[in-house]
C-alpha cells in the first residue's frame, strides 16, 4: 500500500514538478537554476491563485467579524453549543468558509514535500533519466543562483528571510482581538505567539534543507503578501 501510494505521489507530483523546473532551466539563459525555481513558483502560485483568492477574503471577512465573533463568545459564554451554533449561523450568513485557508495549506503540502524531493535528490545526474521524451537532458544541472549561492545546500540568510517573511504574511491575515480581561487576555496572547512561532519554526525547518526550498519559500511569500495587500485593499474599498 505504501508502494502504491509513493508511486501515486511520484507520478502525479514528484516527476511533472521535477521536469517542469528542467524545462524551465534549459531555456533560461545562462541556465541559473536560481531563476528557474522562481519562474516554477510563480507558475505554481498562479496555477494556485483562485483558491488563494477565496482563502485571503474569507480571512478578511473573519477580521471584520471579530467584533461580532467576540460578542457571541461574551453572550453565550456558559454555552459551548450555543456559542458554536451562532457562530457558524454568522458564518453562514456571510458566506464565508471559515476552514478555506486550513485547505489552501494542505492543497500547497503535497507540493512542498514534491519540490523538497526534486531539490534534495533531482540535482543528481542519475534523476535526469527520469526525464520525459520532450524534455532536453542537460547533462548536468548547475545548483548555483547568480553564480553566488548553491542552492542545493542550507543557507542561513535564506531560511532567515523566509522567516521575516512569513512573519508579516501571517500578521496581515490574522484577526485583531482586543485585550480585554480573562479569556481575551488570553486570545490575544495566543494569537501573538503564534505570530511569532510559525517565522520561527520556518526558519528552523528550512535552515536543514536546501536553500532551493528556501528560494521558494520567499518568493511564493513576496507573491502571496502582495496579492493579499491588493486583494484585501480591494475588499475593504467595496
Amino acid at each position: 500500500m505504501f508502494d502504491f501510494l509513493v508511486n501515486i505521489f511520484n507520478v502525479f507530483l514528484y516527476h511533472p514538478l521535477f521536469n517542469f523546473l528542467i524545462l524551465i532551466y534549459n531555456y533560461i539563459p545562462g541556465r541559473d537554476f536560481g531563476i528557474a525555481v522562481i519562474c516554477l513558483t510563480l507558475i505554481i502560485r498562479l496555477i494556485i491563485y483562485p483558491l488563494s483568492i477565496k482563502a485571503i477574503k474569507s480571512q478578511r471577512v473573519l477580521q471584520r467579524l471579530q467584533p461580532k465573533i467576540q460578542e457571541i463568545q461574551k453572550k453565550y459564554k456558559d454555552d459551548k453549543e450555543r456559542q458554536a451554533k451562532e457562530t457558524l449561523e454568522l458564518y453562514r450568513r456571510e458566506k464565508i468558509n471559515p476552514f478555506s485557508g486550513l485547505f489552501l495549506a494542505l492543497v500547497q503540502l503535497p507540493v512542498l514535500i514534491a519540490l523538497y524531493q526534486v531539490f534534495w535528490k533531482g540535482l543528481n545526474s542519475s534523476e535526469l533519466g527520469n526525464l520525459y521524451s520532450f524534455v532536453s537532458n542537460p547533462g548536468i544541472v548547475s545548483p548555483f543562483f547568480l553564480g553566488l549561492v548553491d542552492l542545493s545546500k542550507p543557507n542561513l540568510i535564506f531560511a532567515v528571510l523566509a522567516g521575516i517573511i512569513q512573519f508579516f504574511q501571517t500578521k496581515m491575515l490574522m484577526p485583531q482581538v482586543k485585550a480585554e480581561k480573562g479569556k481575551r487576555d488570553m486570545a490575544a496572547m495566543m494569537q501573538k505567539q503564534m505570530l511569532y512561532f510559525f517565522p520561527v519554526i520556518t526558519v528552523i525547518i528550512l535552515f536543514n534543507l536546501p536553500s532551493a526550498l528556501g528560494l521558494y519559500w520567499i518568493v511564493s511569500g513576496i507573491f502571496s503578501i502582495v496579492q493579499q495587500y491588493f486583494i484585501m485593499a480591494r475588499a475593504d474599498r467595496e
